[in-house]
Order: structure tokens, then sequence, then C-alpha cells
């Protein structure tokens, strides 16, 4: 575990000065724009209510219609962007093009290769061929695709029981159970676990499932600023002694609610302080491991296993399989008791369609190779080292170029700022014709001056294209004028060099063994070579 630094840079005066003046002059020629749209001066592509529903309540909002027609629209092609292949740690972009200014795309046919920095694919289990894919071509022929029922009814396949098994042991839980969708499992399930007379504590820079999932509950939610336990601790004191609004009686139940790793921040939870936290004030803690799972640990076991916490101290363990395992769906982890109760309780559970055979081959084929079951002899610690290297070498890096660079040492998320909406855009298009994969992320996803660039690393990223890749961000951050830190680079970063990276890799440097699968009447059975 790291000692992590947890004062991200601020944003330099000037620059945010001449952000909100960037955002001030986009609006005005956005309502100019609007007006000559209006008088007929200017094609009207806009989506507007009918006159017979000028009388009710408006379909579109006001301001976000006119941010997405005026701002987003001219940039529109920095997002949504189609590839062609298989989103590994390179992949085909294909090629468009805007005749009318972002209202609608031409697709001439042809592709761009670029390094792919804006999939979450951090073991690189996202692969069309090797183990995994075998798996799940094995479990297709075996199930089929679809399953067509829930798990309540006939929806439950072996390979379920399987994979909620292994996820458990792996996980160090007393049971487990799977969902076919990551964001439905915050969003449906948290509901089954605290509802009216409840209290929730969020981070306020919580995941929108978290969000979507804390109001559906009909609990009470209190914020605290981010990865902040002194701001937790007073809104905890303040719930237990105010308690309830107009009644003033206790809270049933305050339940804390943090992500593993932030994706937009690249931060890392302050785990075993939230911990002591919730044990001092007897609270329950609810983790979103989505980005930490596999991503984080000696053995790849999350943020839990990060910090060397004991799994039994996290009363829901939550994460996702659309990250690290290269599949779909989420999963929730615990005690018998609390899995009991949401496979009882949970909408998602109940009503929801089961997840399909073929994805819970590829995580359960991910998870037995990180277990040490399937694949060559340690390749889950080989992805699992690389990444840890990668994302180190990376973020030691892009600091050394100058750039203000979020999130803590080890975090496989390295966003780094932009700040003005001009340079986001510009950032976004010159890095893919490069051939890099960046995603750009603003507002309103972001604070309105803290737009930036977010890489996603993975164990299929070699050290030769992270090489590559920072002489192109390299280039451009001369171009952009994009180094704005004021900062020397943190200590650490000194002896993060290519000579570094190569001896932290040396001890499984080697081909890769050949793969076969196998399947049975019992499921899919891994044989290596």
């Amino acid at each position: 575990m790291a000692d992590n630094d947890h004062s991200e840079e601020p944003t330099p005066y000037i620059e945010a000065i001449v952000t909100y003046i960037s955002y001030v002059l986009l609006a005005v020629f956005g309502h100019i724009r609007d007006f000559l749209r209006n008088k007929g001066f200017e094609a009207n592509m806009i989506a507007t209510e009918p006159d017979r529903t000028k009388s009710f309540v408006p379909l579109y909002q006001n301001f976000e219609s006119f941010f997405t027609r005026n701002l987003y629209r001219r940039i529109r092609d920095c997002w949504n962007r189609p590839i062609t292949t298989c989103p590994g740690a390179e992949f085909e972009v294909m090629d468009r093009d805007s005749p009318d200014y972002g209202w609608t795309f031409r697709y001439p046919g042809s592709t761009t290769r670029a390094v792919n920095f804006g999939s979450y694919n951090y073991l690189g289990f996202a692969e069309s061929s090797g183990y995994c894919a075998d798996a799940a071509v094995a479990a297709t022929e075996m199930y089929g695709c679809g399953v067509g029922s829930s798990r309540t009814e006939v929806g439950s396949l072996n390979i379920h029981t399987q994979l909620e098994r292994a996820m458990a042991e792996y996980l160090g839980t007393e049971d487990a159970i799977v969902f076919p969708m990551g964001f439905a499992t915050n969003a449906l399930n948290m509901a089954a676990l605290v509802g009216k007379g409840c209290c929730i504590l969020s981070d306020e820079l919580n995941h929108s499932s978290l969000v979507l999932g804390s109001r559906l509950t009909g609990a009470t939610i209190k914020i605290f600023k981010h990865n902040n336990p002194a701001d937790l601790e007073a809104k905890l004191r303040e719930a237990i002694v105010y308690g309830q609004a107009r009644t003033r009686r206790p809270f049933t139940k305050i339940l804390i609610v943090v992500e593993g790793v932030y994706s937009m921040e690249g931060s890392i939870v302050r785990l075993p302080e939230i911990i002591a936290l919730k044990k001092r004030y007897q609270a329950y803690l609810y983790l979103d491991e989505a980005h930490s799972i596999g991503a984080l640990g000696t053995s790849g076991r999350g943020v839990v296993d990060y910090y060397g916490c004991d799994p039994r101290d996290v009363d829901v363990l939550m994460g996702t399989f659309t990250k690290s395992f290269g599949g779909a769906g989420g999963y929730i982890a615990g005690s018998s008791r609390l899995v009991r109760h949401v496979r009882q309780s949970s909408h998602s559970a109940i009503y929801g369609a089961s997840m399909p055979a073929p994805v819970a081959a590829q995580i359960l084929t991910a998870l037995n190779i990180l277990l040490g079951r399937a694949g060559p002899p340690d390749e889950g610690k080989r992805r699992l080292r690389q990444l840890s290297v990668n994302a180190q070498y990376m973020r030691a890096r892009l600091h050394q170029l100058g750039l203000i660079v979020y999130g803590d040492r080890d975090s496989p998320v390295v966003p780094f700022m932009i700040f003005m909406p001009g340079k986001v855009a510009a950032f976004a298009r010159l890095s893919l014709a490069h051939g890099l994969g960046i995603v750009v992320v603003g507002y309103p996803a972001t604070p309105i001056i803290e737009a930036r660039a977010r890489i996603c690393l993975s164990a299929a990223h070699s050290l030769d294209m992270i090489d590559r890749s920072v002489q192109v961000i390299d280039k451009l951050s001369r171009l952009l004028r994009i180094r704005y830190s004021r900062r020397q680079p943190p200590d650490w970063t000194r002896d993060r060099t290519r000579a570094w990276a190569e001896a932290q890799l040396a001890e499984f440097s080697r081909p890769l063994a050949p793969t076969h699968v196998a399947s049975s009447a019992n499921g899919v059975a891994l044989i290596g070579a």
C-alpha cells in the first residue's frame, strides 16, 4: 500500500478566469445563433415542441437544450466514437466527418488505429481470443446466448452458482450474488437495504448509479466532501444528534456510501479511516468497487486488499464485471444473511433477466486466472503487476511533463487537467489523429473549470505503447499549452524510470502458453497447456 497524497493542485486563477470567459462567450454566441434561427436566417434543425403541446410541461429543459445545441453539438465528434474491433490495447476507430457542424455525421468507411486509453480494460481480459474468449464460445454452444427468464423463475444456471461461489471465495466473504447490469446493481438494490427513516451519507463525487439508487430508497441523503473523513465524521455526528427532520426521531439506519476508485478523479478512498468512523458511530458501510476490484491490491481483490483491511468490516461489497473482468454485470457480496435478503427483496434479482451464460463464463474464467486455477502459471499475477507498473509509470511521466495530474499513485485512472473547452476539443481531435484514443471530460460531467483528459491504463498496454503515447502527449501539451502545474513532480516519480518498470516486470517476461478449453456437463472447464 502506498502513502497517497490526497491534496490536488487547484485550478490556476488565470486559467479559471479564461475558462469562465470562454463559456460566457459561447453562451453569447449561442443566443445569437438561436435568434438567427428563430428569424429564419439559419436553418433550424432543433427538436422543438409541437404546437398542440405548448400548454404542457416542457419536454425539453431550456438550459439543457440550449447547452446541447449550441455548445456540445459543435464538439460532439469528440465523444461517442464508434469502434470496429475488440477494445484491447489498441482498437480501430471509425472515421467520420460532419458537413453541418455536428448535426449529422458521414462515415467514409475508413478507420484510424489508436492506442486504447478509453476503455476500463484494466486487466486486459477484453480479448477476442484466448482463455476467456474460448470459454465464452464453449458456454454459448452449451447454454445459448440468453436465458429468457429471471433467477427466481427458470433463469438460474449452474454457471451462475459457480460464479457466485468463486466470487465470494475471491473476496473473502460468506456469499455473493451476481446481476446482469453493473449500473442496476447499485440503482436497483440500494432500496432493498435502506428506506424511509434511514440516512445515507454519500460522497459528493459518487457515481450516478449510486446517486440514483440513493434517491430511490426514500431515505434522507446527506453529502460529505470528497474523500474527507473529517467532514464525514461531522455529518455522522449531525445525523446522530439531530435525527430525522421535523420529528427528530433517531434514524433507524445510517449507511455510508463510497467508491473504491473514483473514475473521474483517479482517487482511492481512504478506507481505513472510514471503517474506523463506521465502527465508532455504529453505521453501515456500502463500498462500490467497480473501478478497484481487479485493479488494486496484491491479489487484485480491490481497495480492501490494497489497504489490508478485513472484508468483514465492510457491510456491503459491491463491484462490476465490466472493467477488470472484461464482461458485464455486477455483484453484491457480504454475509450470508445480507445476500439472502438481497435475493428475496431486490427488484433486480426478482424481476431482471439473469446474466447470459457466455458473459458468466468470461467472468468466471478471468476470476479463475486471478485465482491461479486457469491459464499459464502466474498469469493473474503477471497482469496485476503489469497494470500496477503501467499506472505508476504513466502517472510519473505525466507529472514530469508539467501537467496537473489528479488521483493517487496506484490508481489505474489517470486524469490530467485541460480546463478550457476549446482546448478540450482540440486535444481530443489531435490525440486521435496521432493514434491515441483518450477520453476527454468537461462540464456538466465535471465542474465548469475542471475539464480534463482521462487515461485508463490496462495490463494489455506495453511499456513501448506508453512511451510512444507520452511522446504524443508531450508534443500536444506544448502545442496547446496545457502544462499548468506550478508544483514540482512528487518525490516518488524520480525512480519511476523505464529501467525501474522493466525490472518490476522481469519476473514475468516469458511467452504465454497456448490455450485450450473443453466443456463438460457441469459447465465450462478450463484446461491449461
